[in-house]
């Protein structure tokens, strides 16, 4: 008997697993509201008579606040468990979808974008820490890809499907179908066992774990990729347009997305296999690198082109950060929600200051054909830390470990 009290049974043997696709649910119902609201700006704009630029601040404060208001709130949940903190990041998520189906004002629905975004950030960090902590670390690559996923899945499915019904029941019907999702999701999570997972980390200790070499440049490269993906995406229907001489943008959306599931569906068995995210992270950016180089070629050439690099750019954009998260946790393999949630801010941080960047690059006169370039250049950047900061970091690292 006291064998058993002392000898915990191999996680994956105990039937908890089956619980990571319940977190999927909630980063599912996150990946539709993040990304829906860009195609939505349209019918928002001419709904509460704004031009689009203001309406389009909404996706601006939605990410920021997930960036900057999650951990901040987290705090006040530190010392509840994981449960309850995903519990009640489901419901401030879930409540913020609601108020912003009915705001009547631009200044009710930036509020109600913030309390989303708020819950968003408590909510997606936890769920990823909690689903490594469900398993094994030799399929911790399969559980982060598995929540990441429900990301992809969202955007690649409600994106789309968001804009549809936006045409038939209006841009609040969309919103009522996420709020919708929300409550589900918050269904599913009554239904997790009790989880042994660090609490939310205050702001703090998230800001001194930066202190850290490696951390900051995992961090700093997360946040040069959030950067230049939303701001590329943002504005990808001002590009078709300008390129391609469309203003259809729901194909250019479900290859991107299309390309987000492939891609963050893969990457975890390919980590766990390889069992080098160091390397799966370059290979991601010098993808992303390729393909934004080559979008604005491919759809002025033809539109139909342009499904190839979107592909690509989806499915090395959603990889990314699964062997990100898995560098974070093995850098700080103490304190894993802390790394976690650190990577998710850096990344919808970088997400807000390129929706922002975006529209300033386009108002100093920059040709929307040409905003693939600036993007790339920026992932460039990105790439050249990950191969200099990073791998200086990693190296010392291993050079400490091998010193008696």
């Amino acid at each position: 008997m006291s064998a058993t009290q002392t000898t915990a049974p191999p996680k994956t043997q105990d039937g908890r697993g089956k619980f990571i696709p319940l977190l999927a649910l909630g980063t599912f119902a996150l990946g539709v509201d993040a990304y829906v609201m860009a195609g939505l700006l349209p019918h928002v704009s001419k709904d509460l008579h704004v031009s689009a630029s203001s309406a389009g601040q909404m996706v601006t404060v939605f990410t920021l606040c997930y960036a900057l208001g999650g951990p901040v709130f987290a705090t006040l949940l530190a010392k509840r468990s994981a449960k309850v903190v995903l519990g009640v990041a489901l419901v401030v998520f879930t409540v913020g979808n609601a108020l912003t189906a009915l705001a009547p004002t631009l200044a009710v629905l930036l509020v109600a974008r913030a309390v989303a975004g708020v819950g968003a950030g408590v909510y997606s960090p936890i769920a990823a820490a909690t689903a490594a902590g469900l398993t094994t670390p030799e399929r911790r690559g399969r559980a982060l890809a598995t929540v990441m996923g429900g990301l992809s899945i969202g955007t690649v499915i409600g994106v789309p499907v968001g804009m549809l019904l936006a045409d038939h029941v209006g841009w609040r019907g969309t919103l009522w179908l996420i709020t919708a999702l929300g409550a589900v999701a918050l269904i599913g999570i009554v239904r997790l066992p009790k989880i042994e997972v660090s609490p939310p980390p205050p702001l703090g200790r998230r800001v001194r774990a930066l202190a850290g070499g490696r951390v900051a440049g995992i961090v700093s490269v997360s946040l040069l990729g959030g950067i230049a993906s939303l701001g590329l995406y943002t504005y990808l229907a001002e590009f078709l347009v300008d390129a391609a001489h469309t203003d259809n943008t729901v194909w250019a959306m479900w290859a991107w997305g299309a390309g987000g599931i492939i891609g963050s569906l893969l990457i975890g068995p390919i980590v766990d296999r390889t069992r080098r995210p160091f390397a799966a992270v370059t290979c991601i950016l010098a993808l992303i690198v390729a393909a934004q180089f080559v979008l604005p070629a491919a759809a002025r050439t033809a539109a139909a082109l342009a499904i190839v690099p979107l592909v690509i750019w989806g499915a090395a954009g959603w990889a990314v950060q699964v062997p990100q998260q898995h560098q974070l946790i093995a850098a700080q393999p103490e304190q894993p929600t802390v790394a976690v949630s650190l990577n998710s801010s850096a990344v919808y941080l970088g997400s807000g200051l390129g929706s922002a960047l975006g529209g300033l690059v386009l108002g100093l006169g920059v040709s929307p054909s040409a905003l693939p370039y600036c993007t790339g250049a920026l992932t460039m950047v990105a790439l050249i830390l990950h191969l200099t900061v990073v791998r200086g970091a990693v190296r010392r690292g291993e050079n400490a470990a091998a010193t008696p």
